[in-house]
């Protein structure tokens, strides 16, 4: 027997990785969804959205990719995991995503294979959308030149292709890199942390597509839930994951506050008031896993070659 059995689950609830069926759309997700579908449909040029870690943008990136529907768009997620990529290589990425088969590694000629996809695109009846998750790591100048000379790619009626950023806060430092790329932003919007309200929804909402047939949190559990996890859906999971192991150790029949509590000492999480709430929030203790599993993430990132890259995101492309 593990924790599923004991507490009548048919699957694991709170897993941090990105699985569509468990998508919860939360209020602040809901409207986010609506002005990104609003910038897509009238192809408005430059989207972003940006929030904290864990907030959930990759989930939202994948909602809309999947929303968009394919008979009407030619679109595409592209997740950047390393900083050091360079323009001519993301330029050939977004290529590929989009159609163009044998990009040149000439940037002239590739610019020029882009546009004609892009006019056939158009020409099909189809809008060209390409997402980019992790977009803060795109930090340079140049990087910055190469979107702007994206969305300059237009025909009379309307711009050929909108691009979405996705990622944290810092994606509007990068853009100020570029001045007029900035000054191209169609849209943005800030993805926050989920109420108390939202929160209790959102851990009912995961248990129910579980297969939970009784709610194993007390209502006070689910509020120390918030206070600790400030309403960020990844510590959401986390802590909730946890504690239902922790309490099927113990047989513990529900999740008490106080079980709540002890595992999220122990995982090195503040008590309190939800962030919105609290006048200066301070960072979690470096021993905090999600911070800890972040920066071990980066650390592996610098040791893959772009090649490795290629490979990893082949698969990651809406198929056309």
């Amino acid at each position: 027997m593990n924790y599923l059995d004991y507490y009548e689950l048919a699957q694991e609830p709170f897993s941090n990785a990105p699985v569509s069926r468990f998508y919860f759309n939360s209020p602040q997700h809901a409207q986010a969804l609506v002005r990104l579908n609003h910038l897509c449909a009238q192809m408005k040029g430059l989207g972003i959205l940006v929030g904290d870690i864990g907030a959930g943008k990759t989930t939202l990136a994948r909602r809309l990719l999947d929303s968009l529907p394919e008979e009407e768009y030619e679109a595409a997620l592209l997740v950047i995991i390393h900083s050091g990529v360079t323009a001519s290589w993301l330029l050939k990425r977004i290529a590929l995503q989009l159609g163009v088969e044998a990009p040149s590694e000439d940037k002239l000629t590739l610019l020029g294979q882009l546009y004609q996809r892009l006019v056939k695109i158009y020409e099909g009846g189809k809008k060209a959308v390409v997402l980019i998750d992790e977009a803060q790591m795109l930090a340079t100048r140049e990087l910055m030149e190469e979107f702007r000379g994206l969305l300059n790619l237009e025909v009379p009626e309307r711009k050929l292709i909108s691009l979405i950023f996705f990622g944290l806060p810092e994606i509007e430092q990068n853009l100020k890199l570029d001045p007029p790329l900035a000054q191209r932003v169609a849209m943005k919007y800030r993805l926050d942390h989920l109420t108390a309200d939202s929160t209790e929804n959102y851990i009912k909402h995961r248990l129910r597509l579980a297969g939970a047939s009784r709610m194993p949190f007390t209502p006070e559990a689910v509020k120390s839930v918030h206070a600790f996890s400030g309403g960020t859906p990844r510590v959401i999971n986390t802590l909730c994951d946890n504690a239902l192991f922790e309490g099927y150790v113990a047989r513990a029949p529900v999740i008490d506050e106080a079980m709540v509590e002890r595992v999220a000492l122990e995982l090195g999480l503040e008590g309190g008031t939800a962030p919105a709430e609290r006048p200066a929030p301070k960072p979690a203790p470096s021993t905090a896993p999600v911070p800890h599993q972040i920066a071990a993430a980066a650390e592996k990132a610098k040791q893959i070659d772009l090649g490795e890259i290629d490979r990893y995101l082949a698969g990651l492309a809406k198929p056309s």
